[in-house]
């Protein structure tokens, strides 16, 4: 442990010195002290109390990356065979870290159900987050800091800031997809990424920044997206990889954007109705209030938190009807009944009676929810099915499979809305449909997700008529950490006025 321990300051403090033709080098060096970090960890464990009844393990023989590639090939096969043949809880090894899966209602209770200091989040997802929003705000503060964050949020996350967000949304999709032209095929997974950046923007950060919008700021928003990458997760902040680079980089940029609006709206004393305004009005329990650094980190975890999530729902929303044109005329005809045959502009009361389209975007998130694992970090020795979880080991819960287990879900991979007509689709079980998490990490965007999601394809469906492109329905891209559709070419048909 001592030897890791000094392998892994001189490889940091040696990083700043090399040229990136020598990554690799690091790389490979990075490569072999964390093998001997891993293979020094399972001869300490294997010494430990061997009276307690631990989850089963999935054995591998690849030392340190255990069953990296084949997760990484195919995980919910992987997760769901281990469920089959290990039961509810079981652990496996990649890249030296040892994950501990509760699937099923129950065994997820453990994960929702816990305290922050028993089951951390922030051990997880600050080297994530942390790079790409700033310091002091999110993963980066005590977790009783980030909850009076979120408390700040919900704040300017009202039905009276819905009511205008349909408008905005509205006027975005517009906007945009007129240049989409009478008919063609195009990348949709890629048009609803960029309008979600614009829809987002206008609606939470206000006129100002939403004005400088441009491919150059553009470019900029998805070097920083790039941070969020199964790289960013497994490697130190520190080994320079180009797209880290680009990232930090971003980062700067952005930040000194947000910060020139943040002080104009200061000094001038205007009062707009938006977040940015909430978040510069805002005070912690304390009495203080947000400082520019906290306010304009906050702004970007507000556009890219969510973007990832809400584009490749979206797209995979559009993809499930244009498969089933039958429901996407049901679609259609519901918003002639609800609004008027003449589909005058939407409003916040219109959208929330299209019902049949809040369906199938639920069905939606069962079947393809974005987030395939939630993760937190063991501080505490865990009881779950009567296994004890060790100090140390990442926990994890899948949305994606709990969505679809045989013993919980009826016609488990059919894309059915109806099944939400009932009260209980999931038999009442607490824990089997969580799409957008539970208990207190609760995603607080998930109403404006949903009016979000809702606007946009209302939108479309007035403007297009959708089909696959020979039938072909994406296959689901596990390379990225959002799971988003392979090759998500759509056809589509603008309708007749």
């Amino acid at each position: 442990m001592q030897f890791y321990q000094m392998s892994t300051k001189l490889l940091r403090d040696t990083v700043g010195e090399l040229n990136d033709s020598l990554t690799s080098v690091v790389l490979a060096g990075l490569f072999f002290t964390l093998t001997v970090g891993y293979v020094s960890k399972r001869l300490l464990r294997e010494s430990s109390d061997k009276n307690l009844k631990y989850p089963p393990y999935i054995p591998s023989s690849i030392p340190f990356l255990g069953h990296a590639i084949a997760f990484g090939k195919s995980p919910i096969e992987f997760l769901e065979n281990a469920y089959e043949k290990y039961g509810p809880v079981f652990s496996f090894t990649m890249v030296g870290k040892t994950f501990t899966f509760l699937l099923g209602s129950d065994a997820a209770a453990l994960m929702f159900n816990s305290k922050n200091e028993d089951l951390n989040a922030e051990d997880v997802y600050s080297k994530l987050t942390t790079p790409v929003f700033g310091k002091g705000v999110a993963y980066d503060v005590p977790n009783h800091v980030f909850l009076e964050q979120k408390k700040m949020f919900k704040t300017g996350l009202n039905i009276a800031r819905f009511k205008q967000h349909v408008k905005l949304v509205e006027a975005e999709t517009v906007d945009y997809f007129q240049r989409w032209g009478d008919s063609g095929e195009r990348n949709l997974f890629e048009a609803l990424s960029e309008l979600i950046i614009l829809t987002a923007s206008s609606c939470l950060h206000g006129k100002e920044i939403r004005s400088m919008l441009n491919e150059r700021v553009a470019q900029l928003y998805a070097d920083l997206d790039g941070g969020f990458s199964h790289a960013a997760w497994l490697l130190p902040t520190w080994v320079p990889l180009p797209s880290f680079r680009k990232r930090d980089k971003a980062h700067l940029e952005i930040k000194k954007m947000f910060f020139k609006v943040i002080e104009k709206r200061r000094q001038s004393g205007e009062k707009a109705d938006d977040i940015l305004q909430t978040l510069i009005d805002a005070t912690y329990k304390e009495g203080r209030p947000m400082n520019d650094n906290e306010v304009a980190g906050m702004l970007i975890g507000l556009l890219l938190a969510g973007q990832h999530t809400s584009s490749t729902t979206s797209a995979w929303l559009g993809f499930f009807l244009a498969r089933d044109k039958a429901l996407q005329e049901h679609c259609y005809a519901e918003q002639k009944a609800v609004c008027g045959e003449d589909l005058p502009p939407l409003d916040y009361d219109q959208l929330k009676d299209l019902s049949l389209l809040e369906r199938c975007l639920k069905e939606t998130l069962r079947l393809r929810p974005p987030i395939m694992s939630m993760m937190r970090m063991a501080r505490t020795p865990q009881t779950a099915a009567g296994y004890t979880i060790p100090v140390g080991h990442q926990i994890c819960v899948s949305p994606t499979v709990n969505h679809r287990l045989r013993d919980t879900w009826m016609e488990r991979m059919e894309f059915n809305p109806d099944r939400y007509l009932n009260d209980n689709p999931a038999a009442g079980e607490k824990f089997a449909y969580i799409p957008f998490g539970a208990g207190r990490h609760r995603c607080i965007g998930e109403n404006f997700a949903y009016v979000q999601i809702k606007t946009i394809w209302s939108t479309l469906l007035r403007m297009f008529e959708f089909d696959l492109v020979d039938g072909y329905f994406p296959a689901v891209n596990y390379t990225t950490m959002i799971h988003t559709p392979y090759n998500p070419i759509i056809r589509y048909k603008r309708r007749k006025q």
